[in-house]
C-alpha cells in the first residue's frame, strides 16, 4: 500500500510539472511555432533564402507590434535557448564519420586554413574596430564553418543574447546570397574544371557557410555544365566536414570563457552550468549515425531526424526575432556587416589560393 500511495504521489507530483511547464512556456512556444510553420514552408519554396533567415525577420517585424510580451516571454526564452541546443544535438545524426574521413583526407588543410583566417580576422577587426566581441565571435565561427548551425552551438557557450545571435544570422545570410549568386561566375571566370564536379564542389563546400546556400551554389554549377548531382555531392560532404568543426571551437571557447568568468568575479566558476553538454550528445548523435550506417542501416533512415533538427533551429530562430530590437539592429549594422565581408573576403581568397596549389581546380 505504501509503495502504491508514494507511486501515486510522484506521479501527481510529475503531472503538476508538466501542467506547471505547459502553463509558463506554453502560449511563448505556441507563437513560435506559429512562425516557423510557414517559415518552414517558405524555406523550402526559396531555398536561397532559408526558412532560419524568414523566421527571424518575421519575429522582429511581429515583435514590433506586441505591446505586451509577459504571457509569452517566457516561452520565447526556453525556445530560444533550450531549442537551440535540441537542434544542434539532432544535427549529430546528419553526420557519417566514415564519410567525413574520406573527405577530410582531401579538403582538411583547405577546412582548416580557411576556419583560422575567418577567426584571425574576426579576432583582429574587434580589436582594432571595437566590435563587441560576442559579434564579433558569432561572425567569425558562422562565416567559416556552418552559418546558422554554428552560430547556434557557440551562441549558449559564450552566453550570446538574442540581439547578438540575431545580428550574426543576419550578417551571415547576406553573405550567403551574395555567394550563391555570384560564385559559379566566379568559378567560371576564374577556370574551374568545367568536365568534373569535384573541384568547384570542394570550393562550394568550403567558401559558403550555410547548408542551402551551400546546396544552391553547386545544383547552379552541375545544371551550368550537366554534371548531374557531382557538384552537388562533393560540396555537401565537403560541408559535413567542416560541420564536425563546431565540437573542438565550442569546447575551446568553453573552457576560455570559464576562465575568463573565473578571473572575472575572483571565485570559482561551476564548469557544469558553463560546460556545453549538448556538444557531447551532439557526438554520440553522430557516432550512432556512423555505427548505424556501418552496419548497413541507409543513411536515409535518418532523415527525418536532420529534418526536425532545421525545424528546430528555425523554432528558435523565430524565438530569436521576436527578442531582437530591429531598430537597434539596423542602428548597430555597419561595423558587423564589414566584419562579415572580410571573413568572406579571407575565406574566398584562401581557398581559391590553396585550391590552386594543391591542384584541385
Amino acid at each position: 500500500m505504501l509503495i502504491i500511495r508514494l507511486s501515486s504521489l510522484i506521479i501527481k507530483k510529475e503531472g503538476l510539472m508538466k501542467m506547471d511547464f505547459v502553463r509558463k512556456n506554453g502560449y511563448g512556444i505556441m507563437l513560435c511555432f506559429a512562425i516557423a510553420a510557414p517559415a518552414w514552408f517558405l524555406g523550402k519554396m526559396f531555398p536561397i533564402i532559408g526558412g532560419a533567415v524568414i523566421a527571424i525577420l518575421a519575429g522582429m517585424l511581429l515583435t514590433i507590434f506586441l505591446k505586451d510580451k509577459s504571457k509569452v516571454d517566457p516561452g520565447i526564452k526556453f525556445t530560444s535557448k533550450k531549442v537551440l541546443q535540441w537542434a544542434v544535438i539532432l544535427l549529430g545524426f546528419g553526420m557519417d564519420l566514415n564519410v567525413v574521413l574520406q573527405t577530410g583526407r582531401q579538403s582538411l588543410p583547405i577546412i582548416i586554413c580557411t576556419i583560422s583566417v575567418s577567426l584571425l580576422v574576426a579576432y583582429a577587426l574587434h580589436k582594432t574596430m571595437r566590435i563587441p566581441s560576442k559579434i564579433s565571435m558569432l561572425i567569425g565561427v558562422g562565416s567559416s564553418i556552418c552559418g546558422g548551425s554554428a552560430i547556434a552551438a557557440t551562441a549558449p557557450v559564450i552566453d550570446a543574447d538574442e540581439e547578438e545571435v540575431a545580428q550574426a544570422i543576419s550578417v551571415i545570410f547576406f553573405f550567403n546570397v551574395v555567394a550563391a549568386l555570384v560564385f559559379p561566375a566566379l568559378g567560371q571566370m576564374i577556370g574551374f574544371n568545367i568536365a568534373s564536379g569535384e573541384p568547384f564542389g570542394i570550393f562550394a563546400g568550403t567558401a559558403v557557410n550555410d547548408t542551402s546556400s551551400v546546396t544552391a551554389t553547386a545544383a547552379t554549377w552541375d545544371s551550368m555544365w550537366n554534371l548531374g548531382s557531382a557538384t552537388l555531392d562533393k560540396a555537401v560532404t565537403v560541408k559535413l566536414t567542416r560541420t564536425l568543426a563546431i565540437i573542438p571551437i565550442t569546447l575551446i571557447l568553453a573552457t576560455t570563457y570559464a576562465r575568463k568568468e573565473k578571473e572575472g568575479y575572483g571565485g570559482k566558476v561551476d564548469m557544469k552550468q558553463i560546460f556545453p553538454f549538448f556538444i557531447l550528445f551532439f557526438i554520440a548523435a553522430s557516432v550512432i549515425t556512423t555505427v548505424a550506417v556501418s552496419y548497413g542501416v541507409s543513411a536515409s533512415t535518418f532523415g527525418p531526424v536532420k529534418e526536425l533538427s532545421k525545424f528546430f533551429i528555425i523554432l528558435a530562430m523565430a524565438a530569436i526575432g521576436l527578442n531582437t530590437n530591429i531598430v537597434k539592429l539596423i542602428k548597430n549594422g555597419g561595423k558587423p556587416i564589414l566584419l562579415g565581408a572580410s571573413c568572406w573576403a579571407g575565406i574566398t581568397g584562401v581557398c581559391l589560393v590553396l585550391q590552386s596549389a594543391l591542384e584541385l581546380m
